[in-house]
């Protein structure tokens, strides 16, 4: 089902950083699981785009099972969501925005890809980056050694590892992957203008 809001075309910028899992509570409520463990983005945006479900969701009842029925609005496009207030209550993310009055609206919502633009992101600490400000940056080593691009972050706990990718010599041959924790142990600098970090390490750690 169509969510009933106001289409929007989607920016340019435009970052995902969560989906909406479920309604939360009978007055319009509902919860959102974030893609970062800091969601900062989710907090400070007035307004989300939505767009669907990357696919499709598991019935919760036996009557959302049912086909879509001739001159059903099927949703394809980017919605705005105007956002009234967002929150952390018990460990998890919940929201309430304009135009969604009840649980039926809430559950419209139901796997809602969230996309905000990178220029709305807060500003980052000195020394902080964001993850999306790091994917496809080349890394070399201090003495100039290309060691690939970064294709991935992950999240160890207490830390974030950056995931490299290297092409191969070898004609055919799989790529290279390296993973360089990104800490001030390793890491010597982040050129975001120049695309380029700077690490202590060696090709063949």
């Amino acid at each position: 089902m169509r969510p009933a809001l106001d289409t929007a075309a989607l920016p340019a910028d435009a970052i995902e950083i969560g989906r909406i899992t479920d309604a939360w509570g009978i007055k319009g409520w509902f919860k959102v699981l974030p893609h970062s463990a800091s969601p900062e983005a989710l907090f400070s945006a007035k307004s989300w785009f939505l767009l669907p479900p990357d696919r499709p969701l598991k019935p919760k009842r036996p009557t959302e099972a049912a086909p879509v029925a001739p001159g059903q609005a099927i949703w394809v496009e980017p919605l705005l969501l105007p956002i009234k207030e967002v929150k952390n209550h018990s460990g998890t993310v919940v929201a309430f925005a304009q135009g969604i009055d009840d649980r039926n609206a809430a559950e419209s919502l139901r796997g809602a890809r969230i996309f905000v633009p990178r220029s709305s992101f807060p500003a980052a600490a000195d020394g902080e980056y964001y993850w999306v400000d790091l994917m496809g940056l080349q890394v070399f080593n201090r003495e100039g050694v290309d060691l690939g691009q970064v294709r991935d972050l992950m999240s160890t706990g207490p830390q974030t590892v950056l995931v490299i990718e290297a092409a191969t010599e070898a004609e055919g041959g799989k790529p290279v992957e390296r993973m360089i924790p990104f800490v001030a142990a390793f890491v010597d600098g982040v050129d975001l203008p120049g695309k380029r970090i700077t690490v202590d390490w060696q090709p063949d750690y």
